[in-house]
């Protein structure tokens, strides 16, 4: 199984096939039992053996993708809450640009690396913030009501909530076929942004990435994708999980994951604003 976010696809750790890494760990796919720390097969908490494990020895666990995923939006929201309030407003053009050139640089850098380094993980949670700070802000200023950012992190919040407690309590599987159909889908509409903002250098843009109705259809399908996306993540972490993967692999997790959840949120904050109406 491949995930359509291709950070996760960088490492055999979340490639079929990975099998027993590690001595206890369950074959790939097969977790153990998921919610009972200390058992053989990989479980929630890790195999027995390895409690009291250096870090760097010992498989990842979910309370490790938790952690680092939570470290990683934490400077996702503090750089983006500094840009919004400290960026003047002379340099605000500037600096969201250069946030979402930075942005995607280094997350097509990370994406590429077989082994993750924490810092860039970091430096992309910080230009991810600027970007979507000054964003937001263009966003809640174009609206006339700059709750309307607190309302689109909420959606986001109770939208992954939901997509993973269905995940879990519906016993979602994802087949190879839901796979292919997922990462063609992502790269298609990538693909079409890309060519959007190309041609918007240019003044011939065809609204994708505005504010009127070609604008609004693009951001609903980006939030479906975004969501689809997060049930591949999901499975792909478990799996990893599973499978007894590096501890190191957790910040390709965390990046994977924060990666979706700022798509997702960039659609939902769009999709509210233009239901609304700019002033």
């Amino acid at each position: 199984m491949q995930s359509s976010n291709p950070v996760l696809n960088r490492s055999s750790a979340f490639a079929p096939g990975h099998g027993q890494a590690y001595p206890g760990a369950a074959p790939y796919g097969q977790p153990g039992p998921y919610g009972q720390p200390g058992q053989q097969g990989g479980g929630y908490g890790g195999p027995q053996q390895y409690q009291g494990a250096p870090a760097a020895s010992r498989p990842m666990t979910l309370d490790d993708v938790i952690v680092k995923t939570s470290l990683t939006l934490a400077v996702v929201v503090i750089f983006a809450a500094l840009a919004w309030w400290k960026v003047p407003d002379d340099l605000v053009g500037p600096a969201f640009l250069a946030g979402m050139l930075v942005a995607f640089g280094l997350g097509l850098v990370l994406s590429f690396m077989r082994k993750v380094n924490p810092a860039l993980v970091m430096l992309y949670a910080a230009a991810e913030g600027v970007f979507l700070g000054i964003g937001s802000e263009f966003i809640g200023r174009w609206v006339g009501d700059p709750s309307i950012v607190a309302q689109a992190v909420l959606a986001t919040l109770v939208t992954a909530g939901l997509t993973l407690a269905s995940y879990k309590f519906f016993n979602i599987k994802v087949t190879a076929r839901f796979a292919r159909m997922v990462i063609i889908a992502t790269m298609g509409f990538v693909g079409v942004l890309l060519i959007n903002f190309i041609l918007s250098l240019f003044g011939a843009d065809f609204g994708a990435g505005g504010m009127g109705a070609m604008g609004l259809l693009f951001a609903a399908i980006g939030a479906g994708l975004a969501v689809f996306n997060l049930i591949l993540d999901f499975d792909l972490v478990e799996r990893g999980v599973a499978a007894g993967a590096p501890q190191s692999e957790a910040w390709r997790a965390a990046f994977a994951l924060t990666v979706t959840l700022v798509w997702l949120y960039w659609n939902l904050l769009r999709i509210l604003a233009i239901l609304r109406g700019g002033e």
